[in-house]
């Protein structure tokens, strides 16, 4: 069987990028990349966020980027690779702007907040 592949008359990377992505989201593409490894050897990539606590900056693209690569090319060595960002967030900055938002400092936690009220702010 020989794989077809679509002759474009006009290169239009937007508009081909666009028809891409609707295929991809169309047959589920990134959901079985994940399921037909179920069983393989997991690959485990703790991702933080870009950024906690204020706007993300255009050097995120490079890092995001380069994080997604090895993602991909351990998929494509077989490992299951389910992904999950948010694993870091950065704790300090964001412990620092809850302590301020309470009005409270780090010794104050467990004594005038539980640690689970704190932990859920």
């Amino acid at each position: 069987m020989s794989a077809k592949y679509r002759e474009y008359q006009q290169l239009n990377l937007p508009k081909i990028s666009e028809e891409i992505l609707d295929k991809w989201q169309r047959i589920s593409a990134f959901e079985k990349s994940v399921d037909l490894r179920e069983g393989q050897p997991p690959f485990v990539f703790y991702e933080g966020p870009p950024s906690a606590n204020g706007m993300p900056g255009i050097h995120h693209v490079i890092s995001r980027t380069l994080k997604d690569l090895v993602c991909r090319y351990k998929t494509m060595q077989g490992f299951q690779v389910k992904r999950k960002g948010g694993w870091d967030t950065h704790g300090l900055p964001v412990e620092l702007g809850v302590e301020k938002e309470l009005g409270i400092t780090k010794e104050d936690i467990g004594k005038k907040i539980s640690v689970e009220d704190y932990n859920q702010k």
